[in-house]
């Protein structure tokens, strides 16, 4: 054994830059492989990605401190919620989804995945709801390598053609692709970030939902990992991509695929070919149309009449983002908060009362 270590060392010495290359991207490959995709891995068996700040008391927000995975059982699956943008200053509503989670789906990995984070950071900006998301053991919050992402799959080479980017409806057609090539590579749950989860989800397997006007929609998918289903969505993606018409590779490539799927022309609740088009009140209870119902005041019988039948809410941010919500209040939004992602809520309505004692 000396003499062969003498002769390796021998030759790594008579080599040096080559080898002193090789060993180092060798290393660094393996280093990142580990720490971007090890979700799978029990998250008892390594080092958490990032350290985050202790600016949120969480024995304040969170009554002792939610300890909800500790458990000894291994964690049951992920949830994935994705940020394609630059933004790392999450508002209320994608705490709120993010808490939900991760209060509703205790024993599984809630990964939050942010294109803005820098990667090899070891600390995340300060920031009031990463602060607040470290008090639940279950939540990560990860850099968004798109490359290593697509890599291996139909959409790498569209990702790669840097004339997408000048698309006019870039970031939620990018949101569109990583949410099925998640589904395909890691299977589990994704969810937008403006949605507020009731229920746990686990139980809608292979499952999307229907919002209205005969189209479903991928604000929630939940499917096992290289599901068929799946592999054809990503096919059709590149096939008929067209990325300047608003909704075709997200709502429009869902419904196309289904109905090929189930040989229909119009879209009902059912279970076909083991995927199901779950009925509008399970996760759309409010249609896009009717978002203004969301800050309309209802009471708690009401409240429960609604969601009866419901696993999650989608708030569709995009319209009603710009609408003021009373904070404490009867509206329907502002219940949902409170009932659902009670720590959100206490820094919604501290900041609330904050803001009227300097108006005072």
């Amino acid at each position: 054994m000396p003499s062969c270590l003498q002769k390796l060392t021998r030759v790594v010495l008579s080599h040096k830059p080559w080898a002193l290359f090789i060993l180092i991207a060798g290393f660094v490959s393996f280093a990142y492989t580990k720490l971007y995709w090890g979700v799978w891995e029990d998250p008892k068996s390594r080092a958490p990605t990032y350290g985050l700040s202790a600016e949120i008391s969480c024995a304040h927000y969170v009554p002792s401190a939610l300890d909800i995975a500790a458990g000894s059982s291994p964690p049951t699956g992920n949830v994935f919620f994705v940020e394609t943008s630059e933004q790392t200053s999450p508002s209320y509503l994608f705490s709120c989804s993010v808490e939900s989670a991760a209060r509703t789906h205790p024993m599984s990995r809630v990964v939050v995945l942010m294109k803005g984070l820098a990667k090899g950071n070891t600390s995340l900006p300060e920031h009031w709801a990463f602060s607040l998301l470290s008090c639940f053991p279950n939540v990560e919050i990860r850099p968004l390598d798109l490359t290593e992402l697509f890599s291996g799959t139909p959409l790498a080479l569209w990702f790669s053609q840097p004339q997408r980017q000048q698309e006019p409806h870039f970031l939620p057609v990018l949101s569109d692709a990583c949410r099925i090539v998640l589904m395909w590579k890691f299977g589990g749950i994704y969810l937008d970030t403006d949605f507020i989860v009731l229920k746990n989800l686990e139980n809608l397997t292979n499952a999307l939902g229907i919002q209205g006007d005969n189209v479903l929609n991928g604000a929630f998918l939940s499917f096992k990992a290289k599901h068929k289903f799946v592999e054809l969505c990503m096919q059709d993606f590149v096939q008929n991509y067209n990325g300047w018409v608003w909704g075709h590779q997200g709502p429009g490539l869902l419904t196309r695929v289904f109905k090929k799927w189930c040989s229909l022309r119009t879209l009902k609740s059912m279970n076909c070919k083991g995927v199901s088009a779950l009925a509008q009140e399970v996760v759309y209870p409010i249609p896009w149309q009717d978002w203004k119902k969301l800050f309309e005041a209802v009471s708690a019988l009401e409240l429960e009449k609604l969601l009866k039948n419901t696993y999650a809410v989608h708030i569709w941010n995009k319209l009603s983002h710009g609408t003021k919500l009373e904070i404490p209040s009867q509206a329907l939004l502002a219940q949902l908060y409170a009932q659902f992602c009670p720590a959100t809520y206490a820094k919604m309505k501290q900041d609330s009362e904050e803001v009227s004692r300097r108006a005072v």
